[in-house]
């Protein structure tokens, strides 16, 4: 079975995400999927706004309100939340291994995230470990990166107050809890 890795700050996890998380599935480029939101990113220039918990409830929150058979094959995993100090990459695709040692993991980035892949922690052990799918980022151009008609969104905007792309359940989440307001 391929498995997906798809990690992320998502503060908040927004329409650009689920749409991403729903051709993942549907072009079969992955048949299950894990969204693992970031406990201490390293490569971020700040913290995320919002708490681990509440990343946490609102990628549950995003998943739950996409149609059943997307969402029966996606799992929320808070393996980096959980962990104390920096998330490094490496160390969660090494326990999702162990978890599912009879898997192909593909490990989901960004062409943002991939720009900066240099970067990342034992990135020559992590290769060997995943197959990576580039997801091309719209206003982006690459020959590496799939093209998946990407949402031009971002959750600086959503924070900004600049877009609504939320689903509904997160969007009553960010207001119920007073989160994003300046």
């Amino acid at each position: 079975m391929k498995l997906g890795l798809y990690g992320g700050t998502f503060d908040p996890i927004h329409n650009g995400h689920t749409h991403l998380i729903t051709q993942l599935l549907q072009l079969g480029i992955v048949d299950r999927l894990l969204v693992v939101p970031a406990g201490e990113p390293r490569l971020r220039e700040n913290a995320p706004k919002a708490s681990g918990a509440q990343r946490r409830t609102m990628c549950q929150l995003a998943i739950n309100d996409l149609p059943p058979e997307i969402r029966s094959k996606v799992e929320i995993n808070p393996i980096e939340i959980l962990r104390m100090g920096p998330s490094y990459t490496i160390d969660t695709v090494e326990a999702v291994a162990q978890a599912y040692p009879d898997d192909e993991i593909i490990l989901i980035v960004g062409t943002d995230a991939y720009e900066k892949f240099d970067q990342w922690h034992r990135v020559d052990e992590l290769m060997k470990l995943v197959t990576l799918e580039i997801i091309q980022r719209p206003g982006t151009i690459g020959d590496l990166a799939r093209d998946i008609d990407a949402i031009d969104v971002s959750a600086t905007q959503v924070r900004l107050h600049q877009s609504d792309q939320l689903s509904p359940s997160v969007a009553n989440y960010i207001k119920e809890n007073n989160l994003y307001v300046s």
